[in-house]
């Protein structure tokens, strides 16, 4: 990408932290860097990746969350944002967290969490499940069981924690698929952490198989490209492993660098992925 494209792309996001309120429009963002809407989208998803809608969204709920910690209503939050309604709120909540800004304002409160543990390719591992999708795949060592159920719980305060390997089963089976290689649904995460904590775990999702970032990569793609130690501290808070790939993420030095579920498994699983990616092109 050329300077004056990396200059575009900045001067979009800053337009964008500042005129968030106001939901600009594509159009509005393309004639502001002075390019075709079609060229302005394909640029800021290239070094983005994702779209300027994607993007606002984001902004959006990491302020939404902001305004609900801070106890406003869902409509005087919805209003803030510059939304036409709670309905836009519910919304935006639901199709990027699969929670709705109530839930997330309650912290848990009322939510019932099913939790087992399964066998997967690369070691046992908890899975936690709601109504609305999987909230948590922990990787266990041996005698952290009670440990990992400790985390969920603080994590998750006010939810009710009960054990249903039978229900967590199917989730369990679906990773392991995707472990595997084979082919797989879509499953739906809910997602509980900051603002900042979230918008890291999404920028994960941009990381294809078989690729790595650097920390600073990573913090770019978050949107704080001076924010590598605190990309840092977000990867170690990640609920979801695997599936939000922060295996995936080394040292500017090729380090293969520290992992919340161990060094050894994180190169397990980087092997795994490059391998399967090797014999897709040579397939190709």
């Amino acid at each position: 990408m050329s300077g004056s494209d990396y200059s575009r792309v900045e001067q979009t996001i800053r337009y964008l932290e500042t005129h968030a309120r106001d939901q600009p429009s594509l159009t509005e963002l393309a004639q502001h860097v002075g390019l075709s809407e079609f060229h302005f989208q394909r640029l800021f998803r290239q070094w983005a990746g994702v779209t300027p809608k994607s993007f606002l969204q984001c902004l959006t709920l990491n302020h939404a969350k902001a305004l609900l910690s801070e106890s406003r209503s869902l409509l005087e939050t919805s209003l803030e944002l510059g939304l036409s309604g709670t309905g836009r709120l519910h919304d935006l909540f639901l199709n990027l967290e699969a929670v709705t800004p109530g839930e997330f304002k309650r912290a848990g409160a009322g939510l019932v969490l099913r939790w087992g543990i399964h066998a997967t390719p690369f070691g046992e591992a908890l899975f936690a499940i709601t109504e609305r999708g999987l909230c948590a795949l922990s990787f266990l060592e041996e005698g952290s069981r009670s440990r990992a159920v400790s985390d969920l719980q603080a994590r998750w305060p006010e939810a009710t924690l009960v054990e249903a390997s039978i229900q967590s089963e199917p989730f369990a089976l679906e990773v392991v698929s995707r472990m595997l290689g084979t082919a797989h649904q879509p499953l739906a995460l809910l997602l509980k952490g900051s603002p900042f904590q979230v918008k890291v775990w999404q920028a994960l999702l941009a990381i294809p198989e078989g690729r790595v970032a650097s920390y600073q990569g990573l913090a770019r793609l978050a949107g704080s490209p001076n924010g590598s130690r605190a990309v840092g501290s977000a990867l170690a808070m990640n609920p979801i492993g695997y599936l939000i790939p922060c295996h995936r993420v080394i040292r500017a030095t090729g380090a293969v660098g520290e992992y919340h579920w161990g060094n050894v498994r994180k190169w397990a699983l980087l092997g795994v992925e490059g391998a399967r990616g090797l014999t897709r092109e040579h397939v190709s």
